[in-house]
This record gives C-alpha cells, structure tokens and sequence, in this order.
C-alpha cells in the first residue's frame, strides 16, 4: 500500500522491510540503536499519551532542537498520527522569535532538547497564553522530561479513540506549520498539508539510488528545516538506517565512524570540506604534491557518462586509485551520494567530489514547494553538472516573462498560515512565485541564475546578481563569506569575511603572522594577495559586474550571531545593517 499520510512511511518500514537499527543517536559517548519495531511502539505510546493530554486533531504542538535525535522522530510521528500539527522551530533564533511563533501558531506543548534551549523558551513561557507545558528531551532539572509520556502512554486504554484518530487523518489534512527563517521581516508560516509533503517524498525517491534495507545515512542539516525532515521520511520508505550527527564540528569524526553510504548537505560545508582537503596539498613536497595538485586539476574537469572520452577515463581511474580515494576515505569510506540543496551549488564542488566516487547531486525548492522541485539522478542521463536537475513527476514548472520560476503540484503549500494576503502575493492561477530566477534547457534540466529579490541595479542601470559573483569569488581560499552590494550605487562592492585559519597559516607562512583576525585584516601583503585573487576572478565578468573595492570584516558570520540561516545562507539585510559603516566606507573614498 502506497503510503498517504506522514506516519505512513515508518509503518510501511515495518511491514516490508524493517531494521534492527532504524535510528541511532549517540548519548554519553556511546551510539544507541531503536529498532522500526520498538520505534513504533514508542511513536504509538506517545500518541496515546497525547490523547490523555486532550490533544485534538490540528492542535499545534512545537518542537525545538538543537541536534537532530531519535526523540524528535518520535514525537513527530507520535503526534501526526493523532491528527495534531507539528511546529518545528529553529533553535538558534531568539527568545523573541519563539515567543513570536508559539503565540501565532497557538502551540499548546512544546518539546525541547536541551538546557539552552529550555531557558529561552522558559524566559518568555509566561507570554505565551495557548502554552500549556514544555518536555524535554535531555534530563533537565525543573522540566518534565519527554518519557513521562512514554510511562503515560503503556497503558491501552485509549486505543480504539487512537485507532479512530488515525483512520480519520486525511491526506489534505495539515500536518506542519513550518516558520521561514525569517531573513527580511516577520517569519511566515508555511502550511504544508500530509499530501504535499508524502507526494514529495514519493516522487524525490525515485530520483535517489537507495538500496532498500541495505544503506546508512548520516543526518545533521537542521531536521526544522523542510528539506532534511523531507529526507528523513525517504530514508523511513527506503529502510535507510539512519544516524544522527553530534555536531557540525563533529561531522567529520562521525563519518568516519559510521561509514555511511548517503547524506545529505548544504553547499557551504562541501566548500569547507574542499577547502580544507585541497590546503593539504600545500602541506606535500616533490613528486607527491605534485601528484596532488595533477589528480585534484584532472576531478575538476570531470564530466559525467564518460564525456571527456577514454583517454580523460584512464588518466581518472590513476588519479582515484593514488589521491581522490584518500578523499573518500577521509569521509568515511562508503559514501556513495550527497544529495545537495538549500543554495547554489559550485559546479567545481560537483565535478570533484563525484570524479572521487562520491556522486554529488544537487536539487532545487523551498519550504512552499514541500521541498523539492527538481533534483539531479546519476542514472539514466538525468546528471548534468551546472543544473539543478530535471523536474520531478508531479510537479509542473514554467518560466514568466521575467525569468522568475513558478511551480505548481501536489507539493505547493496550502498557504501562510493566518496570511491570506501574503499568499495570494505568491500564488497566480495555482502557480507558485519561487522568487527565483532560471531557464529550462532543451533536455529539461533547470538552472538557477539567481533570486529575483536579490537582484539589484547599479545607479547606472545595470542590474548584478550577487549570488553568481558571491559563488565564483568563494573558490578563493582566502575567502570564508562574501557578501556584494551596490543597490544604487556606482559599482559592486563586496564585504568578505576571511577563512580564518587558512589566513592565518598563510600569514604565518609569509613571514607575517598576526595574533587575531582584526589585526590579520589590516595586513598590507594579505590585502594584497586577495585583490589579485579578486582580479583573476573579475575576469568572468562584465566590467560593470566587477568588484571594484572590498572589505575585510574581522568578525566570523555565523548562525548563533545572526549573520546566517540555520541552512548557512546570507541574511542580507542583517549583514548589511551590520557593516553599514563598511559599505560607506567603500563608496565614499
């Protein structure tokens, strides 16, 4: 039977192909299993816990962690089989902006993971009228902690309501109300029913080459946001055993550990991988840097389906066995596929990595779209670096007059929650506004050019998109983040942040070393090599797209510090207020 609901795909596990270890999350050092069967023993007890609590069919309940874990997958499943709604909340915003969410989204419990994140939402409970009470997941003094309702739910005797409140969740039902990050003004609530989001399931697995039983995945991109939560539900249909990531700081040791086979990822993190495999080669001497430098300049040319022809095949197959193996081996050894999305992926990223066996597929959507709209498949000639890849079934695509992609299918939300205004802003004709820019090329791959509303005009007419020069200057290694402005003004200037520690080795190296980051900014030779970087770079573009002036901020852009997504993409606004003075700086010298 072909699942329909969310709660769907964990049952559909374990009817034709369950595993002994479903979900692993690492407590105390130590890896801990949950089998699909005792999953959905504690799914079922939370949801007959949620019936003792009088939770109704669409009543929100919020869910606010700071790693992805086992728990949240329980509760989730947990309560969407009871008809209730799931409200997942970024962990790194503040206070204010759960106390903004919890109150527009009326949430009546909320699920949290840890210390940090019970005392912002503690600070601002009181606000919240609809907010009954708040479980952990981490054992925290003062809070009720989420087995209380596994100890809750033992007991049967709400089974045939739960039974009841199961087979009445319909498919066009809402299940999450899913908060965008808020970049630009007031977080949005996106309303995605259980259809838009299993329909996407459905459709993007058919475009993974997942090994039903038999794969391991590594999860750690943000499970509040669409596109990993959407992955976790097509690793539950796949039988994908899945593992969950300590950290980001810790990704690298825990691939290493598990030897996974897939994961998913976010551009930014694939350019620091590189980053930092490539600075290595610095590190070698002789015949072996050599070598180094020859494999990595050979996986940059990488076409696929054997287009650069035998003899490129041949010079490759030299280059894995002596140097890209090592890459591989370096992120765990078995990893086949990294499905990557969120922004613009580097088309070098995508000829490296797969020319090391890693096959590196990006796809394109948003959290209206459930997410994906289209997605890259090795197989079957639907492979083509430089696009987002191919439309999925379902799903129908056309380009307006201006450029911009609109989308309609079964995965386009069912609006902004309590904004009928703001919906009907996005929706013409059941089409979808993406606010993105893009053509379809004749074999139907999809390429994104840029955000419509990050596009900008120079006082002299010319219109620059950010994102595409933004992406080409971050192939420098000096350069961690860059941020291009110039909305009315004469010419594009860019703000960088530095990649602190290749800057500070290569200061060192040059006989400059520098204490911190702000006294490395101000380092005559570093300005100067990166205004020849920038130089180099300037070529691929017209002379009115050119960087003409930058600056070095001394300062790491980071989640926690509100310069970045929790998906790692620029808030625009938020760094440009941030270095106002900056940017006056560069225009008025």
């Amino acid at each position: 039977m072909t699942p329909t609901r969310l709660f769907d795909f964990i049952e559909h596990q374990r009817k034709n192909a369950p595993l002994k270890k479903a979900f692993t999350t690492k407590y105390n050092g130590i890896w801990t299993s949950i089998s699909t069967e005792e999953f959905c023993d504690q799914a079922k007890k939370v949801s007959r816990a949620l019936i003792s609590l009088g939770i109704e069919a669409q009543d929100k309940i919020a869910m606010i962690s700071s790693t992805n874990r086992t728990e949240w997958n329980i509760v989730d499943i947990g309560l969407l089989t009871i008809g209730a709604v799931n409200v997942p909340i970024y962990p790194t915003i503040s206070s204010e902006d759960y106390e903004y969410i919890l109150n527009h989204s009326e949430s009546e419990y909320c699920f949290v993971s840890d210390q940090e994140v019970y005392d912002k939402v503690i600070a601002i409970k009181d606000k919240v009228k609809s907010l009954k009470k708040v479980y952990s997941f981490d054992s925290i003094k003062g809070c009720s902690n989420w087995k209380e309702l596994i100890e809750l739910g033992t007991s049967s005797e709400h089974d045939t309501v739960l039974e009841e409140r199961k087979i009445a969740v319909a498919p066009e039902d809402l299940a999450t109300i899913i908060y965008t990050s808020g970049t630009t003004g007031i977080p949005k609530g996106v309303m995605l029913s259980h259809d838009n989001v299993v329909s996407n399931v459905i459709s993007s697995s058919k475009r993974l080459p997942l090994n039903i039983g038999q794969a391991s995945a590594l999860s750690f991109l943000p499970i509040c946001h669409i596109f990993e939560r959407v992955i976790l539900y097509i690793y539950m249909q796949n039988s994908v055993s899945v593992y969950y990531a300590e950290s980001l700081e810790k990704i690298a040791d825990n691939l290493r550990e598990i030897k996974p086979n897939v994961m998913t990822a976010v551009p930014r993190l694939l350019e620091k991988v590189y980053d930092k495999i490539y600075a290595r080669g610095a590190e070698l001497t002789g015949i072996k840097q050599k070598l180094f430098y020859w494999a990595v300049d050979l996986g940059l040319q990488y076409e696929p389906y054997g287009e650069n022809g035998a003899w490129y095949e041949f010079k490759l197959k030299i280059a894995k066995k002596l140097i890209l193996s090592k890459w591989k081996e370096a992120l765990g050894g078995n990893l086949e596929l990294i499905a990557s999305g969120s922004a613009a992926l580097q088309p070098r990223l995508a000829r490296i990595f797969t020319a090391a066996g890693m096959t590196l597929v990006e796809g394109y959507g948003l959290t209206e779209t459930s997410p994906v709209i289209s997605v890259n498949d090795m197989r079957k000639n639907k492979f083509k670096i430089g696009s987002v890849g191919q439309i999925i079934d379902g799903v129908h695509v056309k380009i307006a007059k201006d450029g911009e992609i609109l989308c309609k299918g079964p995965n386009i939300m069912m609006g902004y929650y309590k904004d009928l205004e703001k919906t009907a802003e996005v929706m013409t004709d059941d089409y979808f506004h993406t606010g993105d820019i893009g053509e379809i090329d004749k074999q139907g791959f999809l390429k994104i050019t840029d955000r419509k509303k990050e596009m900008f005009k120079t006082s002299g007419g010319k219109y620059i998109s950010p994102q595409v020069i933004e992406n080409i200057m971050k192939q420098s290694l000096f350069i961690e983040q860059i941020m291009v402005v110039g909305d009315g003004r004469k010419m594009p200037t860019a703000l960088i942040q530095p990649n602190i520690e290749y800057v500070m080795k290569w200061l060192a190296d040059n006989g400059t070393p520098s204490k911190s980051l702000e006294e490395a900014c101000k380092e005559e030779s570093l300005l100067k090599a990166l205004q020849k970087e920038i130089e180099n770079y300037n070529e691929k573009f017209g002379s009115w797209e050119r960087i003409k002036k930058f600056e070095l901020v001394p300062e790491e852009w980071s989640i926690d510090a509100g310069h970045l997504t929790p998906t790692m993409k620029l808030k625009r606004k938020v760094v440009k207020e941030k270095y106002i003075a900056l940017i006056e700086k560069m225009y008025s010298s």
